[in-house]
């Protein structure tokens, strides 16, 4: 059964929600696999009450294959969804970084090592008893964390994630990796596994040691568990862009957020907003190097 659920389209500048709109939406997230998979995704039948869809992650070529006939389409971003082939060795994968790429994160692995006596201290977590001792230590660096603090998006604290985190574990269909300086965690990862694709879901560090990089050299040393774990075939950076995606990445796809709206009066003015809006946004995006704005645009950002 097809289940519409009430959905945030968020009026945003930067990682700031200034406010937003709800919507019962159908959502269609689309999976690495089903991204490479070349093929547009069938959208499931819509229930009574329901404005529309939310398809994320679909590649750009696919967008007029699954625009809809019953309202009108709105694409609300744009970005590169970032893999990496896991079978092709770590050796492999690290020479194909660049020299500069190659030579920071040994500078920046060997300069942690140092501040914990000499030693990098990197440990790895798979069964259900592992994760759940890792959940417990993750936490405590995920609560200082911008993507908590400032996104909401850190490791999550329920019983319902713990089970399932649990679950991926006994089923070893889950990678969790931590951090220590001083027998302190400071930056975590965490990355379920569905049929050979391992997800980039949760990563974050103590902000304290933000100059360190700690986040680079702990991905460094999750790749190095992966390319030696069989069952891993592709490692997903799922949605978004970054410098740290592309460095790490051996495939990208230009992808696209669509909304797929009833042509309802109140859908048309929501998507009028939103277009306006964003619009907006973009304008003074382009303004943030005027000695004036850009400060002004950078406070609002933050929040």
């Amino acid at each position: 059964m097809t289940i519409a659920q009430p959905w945030p389209l968020k009026f945003q500048i930067g990682a700031r929600t200034l406010f937003s709109i709800r919507r019962r939406l159908v959502r269609v997230p689309l999976e690495l696999s089903d991204v490479l998979s070349g093929q547009a995704p069938v959208l499931p039948p819509l229930p009574a009450g329901a404005d529309g869809w939310s398809v994320t992650s679909l590649p750009e070529p696919l967008l007029d294959a699954v625009r809809s006939d019953s309202g009108f389409a709105f694409v609300r971003q744009r970005y590169t969804r970032y893999h990496t082939d896991l079978t092709i060795g770590f050796d492999a994968w690290f020479a194909g970084l660049s020299g500069n790429a190659r030579s920071g994160l040994k500078r920046k692995a060997k300069k942690l090592a140092e501040a914990n006596d000499g030693s990098l201290d990197v440990r790895t977590y798979r069964t259900a008893q592992e994760m759940a001792e890792f959940h417990g230590l993750a936490r405590r660096v995920a609560a200082r964390t911008y993507q908590e603090k400032l996104l909401g998006a850190g490791l999550p604290d329920t019983m319902a994630f713990r089970a399932a985190m649990q679950g991926k574990g006994a089923a070893r269909e889950a990678f969790g990796w931590l951090l220590f300086v001083g027998g302190t965690p400071i930056a975590y990862l965490y990355c379920p596994m569905t049929a050979g694709d391992v997800r980039y879901d949760y990563v974050g560090h103590d902000p304290a040691w933000s100059e360190w990089s700690p986040g680079s050299v702990l991905h460094l040393e999750a790749f190095r568990t992966l390319f030696a774990e069989s069952a891993a075939l592709r490692f997903d950076f799922t949605e978004g862009e970054g410098q740290h995606k592309r460095q790490f990445s051996t495939g990208e796809t230009p992808c696209a957020d669509l909304l797929l709206l009833r042509g309802t009066l109140g859908n048309r003015a929501t998507v009028t907003a939103l277009k306006a809006f964003d619009d907006g946004v973009a304008r003074v995006k382009r303004a943030r190097d005027w000695p004036v704005v850009g400060p002004l645009v950078a406070r609002v950002r933050r929040g």
